[in-house]
């Protein structure tokens, strides 16, 4: 039960972790432009680590419905000045992207994980893992991308459909002689799927856990949130730490959230009153 990056073995165990949001986006759908520069990002990255985050997730690229899309450079660039600043804090960083070049670039500059939406799909990401000894890396589940994923939520069973791409995803990367224990995923909530499959999907979450490794789980202030309780995106927060902690409750071991410290609050009073974590302990890649 770890989660194998370039510079730290994560135990899963004792707790789940808390992944801190980093966009250095002016399009974000929550936060865009709120850390879109180098300066005020590389500020929320110290104060997100100071609430409690295990983990920083910076990105430089929104892939919200109908996002604008960028070039290798523009990304990099976006996200280059924070990870080198952000690798002195001593905890996991994860870089979100799908672009190849910039994952090779990420990891050579000292990133530790790669969080790929289309979980290493594109031409040449599965080979930039293979390149990199011991970097962690998280597949999601989409259809399409931003442009198109929204027209694309047909489904036979959701949960079923999830976990047939994730586990084919995963054999992909053990076949190309990438460790179990550096993969973890996530069924990508919001990305080509309704608000009733995203409530599916998190009823019946636990169904996954038999793929044999630890759930990446993203909730935080998403438009499923917002349907069910009729607020804003600002306004979401009640909301976004119910869903992590129904996300824990069925197996979640990475929580990735925008409210870092009060998700840290939420689930040490969850874990102190012994609710329960995971329903199951049999990740590891078998």
């Amino acid at each position: 039960m770890h989660w194998q990056t370039s510079r730290f073995r994560l135990d899963l165990r004792p707790r789940p972790l808390v992944m801190g949001i980093v966009n250095v986006t002016p399009d974000s759908f929550s936060d865009g432009g709120h850390h879109g520069t180098a300066q005020a990002a590389i500020a929320h990255c110290h104060r997100l680590v100071e609430e409690g985050a295990d983990i920083l997730d910076i990105g430089g690229e929104s892939s919200r419905p109908g996002a604008t899309a960028l070039g290798i450079d523009e990304e990099w660039d976006r996200i280059a000045p924070v990870l080198a600043e952000a690798v002195k804090l001593g905890v996991p960083l994860s870089v979100d992207s799908f672009k190849p070049e910039v994952m090779r670039r990420a990891l050579d500059a000292g990133a530790d994980i790669i969080n790929d939406i289309h979980a290493l799909e594109r031409e040449g990401a599965l080979q930039v893992l293979q390149a990199s000894p011991s970097a962690g890396v998280c597949l999601m589940h989409m259809r399409g991308d931003s442009a198109t994923m929204q027209s694309l939520t047909q489904y036979d069973d959701v949960v079923a459909d999830v976990a047939a791409y994730l586990a084919a995803r995963a054999a992909a990367l053990r076949e190309a002689g990438i460790a179990a224990e550096r993969i973890a995923l996530d069924p990508g909530y919001g990305f080509a799927k309704t608000t009733e499959q995203n409530l599916a999907l998190l009823s019946r979450q636990s169904e996954l856990l038999g793929l044999g490794y630890p759930l990446l789980i993203g909730l935080s202030r998403k438009r499923m949130v917002g349907d069910v309780t009729g607020r804003p995106v600002k306004q979401r927060l009640a909301g976004s730490l119910a869903a992590a902690l129904a996300a824990v409750a069925q197996g979640a071991r990475i929580v990735r959230v925008h409210d870092v410290a009060p998700t840290v609050d939420a689930l040490k009073l969850w874990m102190a009153a012994g609710a329960p974590v995971g329903l199951t302990d049999n990740t590891g890649g078998n």
